[in-house]
């Protein structure tokens, strides 16, 4: 069977699919055909079971906990990782009265917005590389930027008001878990131990070639900057991207302990499955 795989356009991802998408490493038997895609139009793919493997916001993975799992390689989880809130000009947090963007309804970036600066009322879901184009038009006040946005925000004039990573990591006293790689529990248990070898290998041959995988990589991004890409290789590629564990099970458990405490994630939906691998 062929599975339909989806990934984001964001270095840490094509990063970690270079082996499989430049045909450098093994594919385990799976034959796997890509689409990459804005990570809120992946949260949508999979919602609408379009996708048997794909990228999610883990916002988004615990209400699609009953139909998929999460695979033991390819999360983004960390300290010092999560979306920053910017704007124009300096001052405090946004409130209820301020026009906000974010980069889709499903992403973390909105769960953590809502969560943590539940005052924001005004809130427009944009893709997220229209954010701060948008913020120096002057058509909103403040936006949640992501992925290489909190590299460039400041070269472009806007200021950071409230780190929302930060103010998790805190709140917690845990890392902050963004986004994961998903695959359908009907797969089974051979498939999904598969997709893990398969996904180790290729992340294998991005960190033996870090040439090959810039290539890669600058292919999709959305800032071509190599400093920019090499940054957000290193932020979100990390011990927990190779392997979930223990610790990356705990920072899920207590993310979808915080969001359900909030009303975020429905309290009747089961915990989000760690897949073999």
């Amino acid at each position: 069977m062929k599975l339909r795989v989806g990934l984001s356009t964001c270095p840490n991802d094509t990063f970690l699919f270079h082996g499989l998408l430049s045909g450098t490493s093994e594919r385990f038997g799976l034959d796997l055909d890509f689409a990459l895609l804005d990570i809120e139009e992946l949260n949508e793919e999979l919602a609408s079971g379009a996708l048997h493997v794909g990228k999610a916001s883990f916002a988004q993975a615990f209400h699609l906990a009953r139909d998929f799992g999460v695979l033991p390689v390819g999360s983004a989880i960390g300290f010092g990782v999560g979306p920053l809130v910017v704007a124009p000009r300096a001052g405090p947090p946004p409130g209820a009265e301020a026009r906000v963007l974010t980069p889709g309804a499903a992403t973390t970036a909105h769960a953590l917005l809502r969560l943590l600066l539940p005052a924001v009322a005004q809130v427009r879901h944009v893709h997220f590389a229209s954010i701060m184009p948008a913020l120096l038009r002057g058509e909103a006040d403040a936006g949640v930027v992501i992925h290489e946005g909190r590299f460039t925000y400041r070269a472009l004039g806007l200021t950071c008001v409230a780190d929302l990573g930060a103010r998790y990591e805190e709140a917690q006293r845990a890392p902050l878990p963004l986004g994961g790689l998903l695959a359908r529990k009907a797969l089974g248990a051979d498939v999904q131990r598969r997709l893990a070898q398969a996904l180790r290998a290729s992340l294998a041959a991005a960190r033996a070639d870090r040439e090959a995988a810039f290539a890669t990589m600058q292919r999709h991004a959305q800032e071509l900057a190599p400093a920019a890409i090499w940054q957000h290789v290193d932020l979100y590629v990390n011990d927990l991207t190779a392997e979930l564990g223990p610790r990356g099970a705990d920072a899920l458990d207590r993310f979808a302990a915080a969001l359900r405490g909030a009303g975020l994630v429905p309290a009747d939906l089961p915990p989000l499955e760690r897949l073999p691998g």
